[in-house]
């Protein structure tokens, strides 16, 4: 098999987990990512579908593919997949790009035998997660977990804080999202004062997860500093 049919073989195979990972992509995002021109990307496109690959077009948006097309080989609770999540963006500060590229494809696949509502959870995640270098290695919340399922669910969380100035107070919060530096915060809505306030995962006592959802915050991470910073 000549370089150019294995090349393309490659392709078809990296578009298909594109469309098991995302709920829809366009061509222009795929031809800018295989760096190949759209009219590439539609000849592509066509070619899985005579491969018996069920791709729907919706007009003005892009291409998906048929729900439960796939049959997962692996199942994930949602707690595991938010765990590889968290360590793709610890991964994506890694210095080799070798490493980094290579995970970012595995966790790719990954995502790809996630049914839709797991992963545009999962994608929620990855965009409202921010993670800086870590200081102190040490372990200092237990918290995490249940604050991502939180956030991607939209649950409302009663939890016990105790602030620096070592005052203990009730809150029921809205998780919006998660960043790190010298340690974990929660950046969410506070229902006692009504507005976004940070809390430190350490600082946090006891947390309780409610049955009632919440509005989604309709804004991307960057939305919210370029709003409130």
């Amino acid at each position: 098999m000549e370089y150019s049919e294995v090349n393309r073989l490659s392709r078809l195979t990296a578009v298909l987990i594109q469309l098991q990972t995302r709920r829809i992509v366009t061509a222009t995002e795929l031809s800018e990512k295989f760096q190949v021109s759209k009219r590439t990307i539609y000849r592509d496109i066509k070619a899985l579908e005579s491969a018996g690959v069920p791709v729907v077009t919706e007009e003005g948006k892009g291409y998906r593919l048929m729900e439960g097309y796939k049959v997962p080989p692996v199942m994930f609770t949602e707690k595991q997949a938010n765990a590889l999540i968290l360590a793709e963006q610890l991964v994506l500060k890694n210095r080799d790009a070798s490493f980094v590229q290579d995970y970012s494809e595995a966790i790719d696949k990954i995502k790809s035998i996630l049914n839709y509502t797991f992963k545009d959870k999962a994608n929620v995640l990855a965009e409202r997660t921010q993670y800086n270098q870590v200081k102190n290695q040490e372990r200092s919340s237990s918290n995490l977990s249940d604050i991502q399922y939180a956030l991607t669910n939209q649950l409302l969380v009663k939890i016990e804080y105790r602030n620096k100035e070592e005052s203990e107070s009730t809150r029921m919060i809205e998780p919006f999202a998660l960043l790190n530096s010298d340690n974990w915060y929660l950046i969410a809505w506070c229902r006692l004062r009504k507005e976004f306030r940070f809390f430190r995962l350490d600082r946090i006592l006891s947390i309780e997860l409610q049955t009632e959802n919440f509005e989604p915050h309709q804004m991307t991470l960057q939305e919210y500093f370029d709003k409130y910073h």
